[in-house]
């Protein structure tokens, strides 16, 4: 049972490596990096600010005492001048308290001013990391961003990528239906023409009934104008029509002559009108 758990920890953890991989950005890593670089660099900064002012204050406690020392060296002094050389002891005793305090302080000063300086070259070392790995972070990210970019321009022109991708595929789609309805078209023109298929319109005819058709139609056009060129030349006089028949006035015909009708409201006069001849 601990096997199983086992695996099934170490296949949980690939998967969630693989998934936060996915998922992770360099760029993105470095900021944060960086950002952390720079909060530790404020922790240090505050430390080192902290103990300059208690240094500071180790200063101004220390000049105190000196103050005080010094009024107590005149108030000495002037008590063995007034003959009170009790009063001189007292004073040079509270001296002397005095003086260890401020050699405590001053031991207090030194070690402070140490650690002050300790904390200023790290804070400068510190300083100096981070402006290095901000500059190292900004290259790297330039370099990431640069070799991104190429990586899409490089799969768009090889048609890898995802939108140039499904556009090729459209436009093969596209080619490909449009080669299958050219072959289905050219198809049914070959077995229209072969006469396989029958047109129920009748329009689409094969080469030999188009030809066969066409002598037809040729044919009754020679027959027709045999025909037409014979009725005009029927029973004609040489030099009449087509060689050619001969004009013939207005109102006559051939073998008849034909009175000019009266003109309308004349009365004919009489003996005027010939009969038919």
């Amino acid at each position: 049972m601990a096997g199983l758990f086992q695996r099934m920890k170490a296949i949980f953890s690939a998967k969630a490596d693989k998934a936060l991989d996915k998922l992770e950005d360099p760029r993105e890593t470095l900021d944060y990096s960086y950002s952390k670089q720079l909060e530790l660099l404020q922790q240090v900064r505050r430390g080192v600010a902290e103990v300059a002012t208690s240094r500071k204050r180790v200063e101004l406690q220390a000049g105190q005492l000196n103050q005080q020392m010094d009024k107590l060296t005149v108030a000495a002094t002037r008590a063995l001048e007034a003959g009170r050389e009790d009063l001189a002891r007292e004073a040079l005793t509270r001296k002397s308290g005095l003086q260890q305090q401020l050699t405590e302080l001053q031991t207090q000063h030194a070690a402070l001013q140490s650690e002050e300086e300790r904390l200023v070259r790290a804070s400068q070392q510190l300083q100096a990391k981070v402006d290095a790995f901000r500059t190292r972070k900004e290259t790297i990210k330039a370099t990431y961003t640069a070799a991104e970019a190429q990586t899409r321009i490089s799969e768009a022109f090889s048609g890898l990528g995802k939108e140039l991708g499904d556009v090729g595929q459209a436009i093969q789609r596209a080619e490909d239906k449009t080669t299958q309805l050219q072959a289905r078209a050219a198809a049914v023109d070959e077995l229209l023409a072969s006469g396989a298929l029958d047109d129920p319109s009748g329009l689409a005819q094969d080469d030999i009934t188009r030809e066969l058709d066409a002598l037809a139609s040729g044919a009754q056009v020679d027959n027709e104008l045999a025909a037409l060129k014979a009725s005009l030349s029927g029973g004609a006089q040489p030099g009449q029509l087509d060689g050619g028949a001969p004009e013939q006035p207005a109102g006559e015909l051939p073998g008849r002559t034909f009175e000019q009708p009266p003109a309308p409201g004349t009365v004919p006069e009489s003996g005027s009108t010939e009969n038919l001849r």
